[in-house]
């Protein structure tokens, strides 16, 4: 597949990821989570999703657990939302750069605003 359209299907699926963690799952764990980067692998098997986490939260580790937890529901929706002939596995990592906390807090007012709107 050529790097275009992983380029493309990366920021589709990084799209709906954010859409399903921010409004569909009631975890409680996941309500400071926000997808900053995914790089869809160029075969389609493999989606590595980086997920910000506010500083506020004292135990990341949990927003993983749960997003490992509901990987199979999301995978789902994306196969429902996408149509893709093959939905990437979906792999979270926490996004440990030193910007992301101010970057999630740019991100959350994004989808507040875009929420607000609809």
């Amino acid at each position: 597949m050529d790097a275009h359209r992983t380029g493309r299907v990366s920021e589709a699926v990084r799209e709906e990821l954010s859409e399903i963690i921010g409004f569909e799952l009631a975890d409680p764990r996941l309500s400071d989570v926000v997808v900053t980067e995914v790089h869809v692998s160029p075969d389609m098997r493999h989606a590595h999703v980086k997920v910000g986490v506010e500083a506020s939260n004292p135990q990341p580790n949990k927003a993983l657990k749960a997003l490992d937890h509901a990987s199979s529901y999301m995978r789902h929706e994306l196969a429902t939302r996408l149509g893709l002939r093959r939905t990437p596995e979906l792999h979270f990592t926490l996004d440990d750069h030193p910007e992301a906390p101010e970057r999630v807090e740019i991100l959350l007012k994004r989808a507040r605003k875009t929420q607000a709107r609809e």
